[in-house]
């Protein structure tokens, strides 16, 4: 079962730090920008929607707590950490919830971590008064796809581009 818990300060680091070069990747990968601007524009961004970290008002970042199957018996089972996700209340009418960022950290992929994790996410959301939850997903990740197709996430645009040869 997972829980939604605050991030801690190095938690937050560590996670703000790959953010920054996961979001920067996926937008070269996407044709948006040209990798030699990528990484500052990426920082930038962050630090644009998260001017005061972790609290920054209006803006939930939380580790994705899940029990610790390696505990041997007889111990006390430390959760552990399984991923982030940051969700916002941006000021849109109406009022959502948008998710900016989810991650589920490698070696605990495909074990039903993200699922539980949005299922988590929606009692959060409901508490803050909320009836909907939108996120963006870069068009080349189809295993983010899959997942939010099958916990019941709608597209709802769909942009497109061509290229075209010089």
């Amino acid at each position: 079962m997972i829980t939604l818990e605050a991030i801690s300060p190095a938690e937050y680091k560590t996670w703000l730090t790959q953010a920054i070069r996961d979001y920067a990747e996926d937008k070269v990968s996407s044709g948006n920008w040209d990798a030699s601007e990528a990484l500052d524009r990426s920082g930038a961004e962050f630090h644009r929607l998260l001017p005061d970290g972790p609290a920054t008002p209006d803006n939930f970042i939380f580790s994705l707590m899940a029990p610790n199957a390696s505990t041997k018996a007889g111990e006390e089972a430390a959760p552990v950490s399984v991923g982030v996700l940051w969700f916002a209340l941006p000021p849109w009418k109406p009022p959502i919830a948008f998710i900016y960022d989810f991650h589920i950290y490698e070696p605990y992929r495909r074990h039903g971590y993200g699922a539980e994790a949005l299922k988590a996410l929606e009692e959060k959301v409901k508490a803050l008064g909320l009836d909907t939850i939108g996120l963006h997903v870069f068009a080349h990740n189809t295993a983010a796809r899959a997942l939010y197709e099958k916990a019941g996430y709608a597209v709802t645009n769909i942009n497109m581009a061509k290229k075209l040869a010089s």
